[in-house]
């Protein structure tokens, strides 16, 4: 790693990945990814193959970024797997989707944390991902809000005191409403993008978040991202 600054993107694969991964390695940072699948465009790639067991899984991924990572610390690491599956309680795949939203959201966040605690240097950053949707009621999608939601409270419990962060380290979670995605473009192409935000815009907060302390809100903050035509504003929940 001839490179100082490190960041590790779990997700990154995805559409929001995929741009953090670009547009740290176009900073010169040494980027690794955590993901189903590789993203090529990473110095490193981890591939979660298990995923039937979160304890499985987690020992999975924690022994691959040992590897790779031979005792150097990371300066961030930045959470941005989920998805989104709907569904009320009488929908017939409720808990089907339940379940899937726990693994993408919950899992993730809970091994992104765990590897926080080994990996991350004094004064890093860790960067959840919650939603807006999931400050009130979702009957319409209660998988999605429920998993949302305790991403939200792993975020606050993280940025306590005692909860195993390395010291001075900072922990926020983004609670965007709608990412400005290909594939949310895909199922809503009538919608107003102008209320999306870019995922540009989410990467270069990320950045920003890492190198200046100054610009961090306090930690265990949960950051809603409210974009208004075409222009995005940070309001703490």
């Amino acid at each position: 790693m001839s490179t100082s600054k490190r960041v590790l993107i779990y997700g990154g694969k995805g559409a929001l990945g995929s741009t953090c991964v670009q547009y740290f390695k176009s900073k010169q940072w040494w980027v690794a990814s955590v993901d189903t699948s590789a993203n090529e465009e990473a110095n490193e790639s981890v591939i979660i193959k298990t995923l039937d067991s979160w304890t499985a899984q987690e020992t999975e991924v924690s022994d691959r970024v040992n590897s790779i990572l031979k005792g150097e610390k990371l300066d961030a690491i930045i959470c941005v797997a989920g998805g989104w599956a709907g569904g009320s309680a009488s929908s017939s795949d409720f808990i089907k989707n339940s379940d899937l939203m726990i693994k993408q959201s919950v899992w993730s966040s809970g091994i992104a944390a765990k590897l926080a605690s080994n990996h991350l240097k004094e004064g890093g950053l860790l960067t959840l991902t919650g939603a807006k949707a999931a400050l009130d009621p979702t009957p319409g999608m209660i998988g999605y809000g429920f998993a949302k939601a305790a991403v939200h409270q792993l975020t606050r419990s993280l940025g306590a005191q005692n909860s195993g962060l390395p010291e001075n380290s900072s922990v926020l979670a983004i609670l965007p409403v709608t990412l400005d995605t290909p594939m949310n473009r895909k199922f809503m192409p009538k919608a107003d993008f102008s209320s999306w935000t870019p995922l540009e815009y989410v990467a270069n907060l990320f950045h920003d978040w890492v190198i200046d302390l100054n610009k961090r809100p306090k930690s265990g903050s949960l950051v809603q991202l409210i974009t208004k035509n075409n222009e995005t504003e940070l309001v703490i929940a």
